[in-house]
């Protein structure tokens, strides 16, 4: 099994000795051939299971087919990314003085899988408002666990996987993942053909899919157990509360940090450019393709073929790859807007708006694998907790601002909204531009 797993490491680490250690403990150097493989199967069943319970696409499709009021569903975004990320600087004190971290990960996966069997036991005995009350608090606790799980894992890969090699462990996992959910895709457009089964069938689709995810975070933590993780350091530690405010200060005290989280913050604009590009090809009358099934193959194709090309290329330049990423999704809301108000009977073109929504994955997906490789580059053993956790705080705190996007849309249209995030993402890939290559260090 030892060999296999070597072997396997080699062919997709692309690393002929399987020894290449950089910023990881020497202790660490001879197992990191099962650590990769272990984070890459828990890391690509995890994406597959964030495909199928999606809170842009999946999730407010079930509200919707289900009978819960709107006011439901647009909690679900805020819910989903700010609460994964504005508790990790107190999660990540109480990680402090653990030497071993896996085990966070491997908590988290668990809490999230038991968050989506209570989704399934809502949809099976609750409906109406009762439904969107549990759906909505469920998936508050599903984002609080992941928030532990998006601390760990980064804390754990600094420890486990060379520099060099945790881009392509993450583009790997994204491409695996995309391979599978465009699977997921197909059986889900054409199961209708063979199937009859009337209204109900909507609510056991939805079953189906929020069951097989749970089961695929519990497998995941089992495997993520098996982690060969050294222990850490746990100097730092201490009250959580004043910690936190002490790990704020890093936004100024220093300047790349400051200038990375910056540069994150204003890539949201990938992360909101898919949902208002949607709205728009709905608006200029093409309903087929915003289909539970049709949006799940476009994400999954974007995530199959682009996951391992933004991975290699974030190990060389990851500020590069956010620069581009930023560029791409600036270039693809610019068209979907010119479309949408010069010519909307073309953006309602089945090809033409499929090639504008895989695209936005494709910059969505380059901006993640960037952002995260960068950042866990540009990190130390010692800071490296402290940093993800302060990052994602200001950047769950910037998402929250996402809500103001749709009072802007209100009040002035999808059109205000598309140009705002346009300039963001101008902004953003100048700013990429100017970080310093952490790569290299």
């Amino acid at each position: 099994m030892s060999k296999l797993t070597d072997r396997m490491y080699g062919l997709l680490a692309e690393d002929e000795d399987a020894r290449v250690c950089k910023d990881i403990p020497e202790s660490a150097c001879n197992d990191q051939p099962q650590a990769f493989m272990a984070h890459l199967w828990s890391l690509t069943l995890t994406k597959l299971g964030d495909s199928l319970v999606s809170a842009r696409l999946v999730l407010p499709w079930m509200l919707t087919a289900l009978g819960a009021p709107s006011v439901f569903i647009s909690a679900l975004v805020p819910l989903r990314e700010s609460l994964a990320l504005l508790p990790q600087l107190f999660i990540a004190q109480q990680m402090r003085q653990t030497p071993v971290r896996k085990w966070f990960w491997v908590a988290g996966s668990v809490g999230q899988a038991l968050s989506l069997l209570g989704m399934v036991a809502a949809i099976v005995f609750t409906e109406g408002t009762f439904l969107g009350w549990a759906v909505v608090t469920l998936l508050a606790l599903f984002s609080l666990s992941r928030g532990v799980c998006s601390v760990a894992i980064k804390d754990v890969q600094g420890k486990t996987i060379s520099k060099t090699r945790r881009g392509r462990l993450s583009g790997l996992a994204a491409s695996v993942a995309g391979l599978l959910s465009l699977a997921t895709a197909l059986v889900i457009i054409f199961a209708p053909q063979f199937t009859n089964v009337g209204d109900e069938g909507d609510a056991w689709l939805f079953i189906l899919l929020l069951t097989f995810a749970a089961l695929l975070w519990l497998v995941a933590a089992a495997v993520y157990a098996s982690v060969p993780e050294v222990p850490g350091a746990t100097e730092g530690g201490g009250n959580a509360l004043i910690e936190a405010l002490k790990s704020i200060r890093l936004l100024w005290q220093d300047k790349n940090f400051g200038q990375f989280v910056l540069t994150r913050a204003l890539l949201v604009a990938s992360a909101f450019a898919i949902p208002y590009i949607v709205v728009m090809i709905q608006r200029s009358g093409e309903g087929s393709l915003t289909s539970l099934g049709g949006l799940m193959l476009a994400s999954g194709l974007a995530g199959m073929l682009a996951g391992r090309f933004w991975g290699k290329w974030s190990d060389s330049a990851s500020h590069h790859v956010m620069a581009a990423a930023a560029a791409m999704a600036t270039l693809v809301m610019a068209i979907a807007l010119a479309l949408y108000v010069l010519s909307p009977e073309l953006l309602a073109q089945q090809w033409l708006a499929g090639l504008l929504i895989f695209s936005a994955a494709v910059s969505h997906h380059g901006a993640r694998v960037g952002r995260k490789t960068y950042l866990v580059d540009m990190a130390t053993q010692e800071t490296r907790a402290q940093y993800t956790a302060v990052s994602n705080t200001v950047l769950g705190m910037v998402l929250l601002l996402g809500i103001l996007l749709g009072v802007l849309e209100s009040f002035a249209g999808v059109e205000a909204v598309i140009g705002l995030l346009i300039i963001l993402g101008v902004v953003a890939s100048l700013r990429a531009l100017s970080l310093p290559n952490v790569q290299q260090d």
